[in-house]
């Protein structure tokens, strides 16, 4: 459950957290006309960082140019979080971050491990987010729409929404 109080006295705590409890969020480019994609994420909050990652023969790999803008959505695993990312984003095949977040699902994607010559990382610079954050409740959020619904000028309460400005 998603503390409303947190999501208002402090967002970008929140946010990396949820970033980290959650298996995956969508990852695309701005401007390509191309889908999102699902990627796993390993934040770093102290960068504003989100690392990623991925094959050198994808796609996304190729499609990224120098200075090239992302977005990356995540909705938390109780349905009761969204978050919206932007950034730039490239290539960077960190050796440190790839020991850092290696783990047993990450292998069972490279044939050769951490040696795979198609490994590579994707770092994000996180540098614009906006999150919501939803109540729970079903008694609350049927209250709030029933306020909304008799009453003219009234639209329903059942959460916080944030934005933020990373440096």
């Amino acid at each position: 459950m998603v503390s409303l109080s947190e999501a208002r006295e402090a967002p970008a705590q929140q946010l990396w957290d949820e970033i980290n409890s959650v298996h995956a969020g969508m990852l695309g480019l701005e401007g390509l006309h191309a889908h999102m994609q699902p990627m796993a994420p390993h934040a770093d909050p102290k960068t504003n960082t989100i690392w990623f990652f991925a094959k050198t023969n994808t796609d996304l790999v190729n499609q990224l140019k120098s200075g090239s803008r992302a977005h990356f959505c995540v909705v938390g695993k109780n349905h009761d979080y969204h978050a919206c990312l932007s950034g730039t984003l490239e290539q960077r095949k960190e050796y440190s971050k790839i020991d850092e977040y290696w783990n047993s699902v990450v292998a069972a994607w490279y044939e050769h491990g951490k040696e795979d010559p198609e490994l590579t990382m994707l770092a994000m610079h996180v540098d614009d987010a906006d999150i919501w954050a939803s109540t729970d409740s079903t008694l609350k959020f049927g209250w709030e729409i029933a306020k909304a619904n008799i009453s003219e000028h009234k639209t329903p309460d059942v959460g916080v929404r944030q934005h933020l400005a990373f440096a």
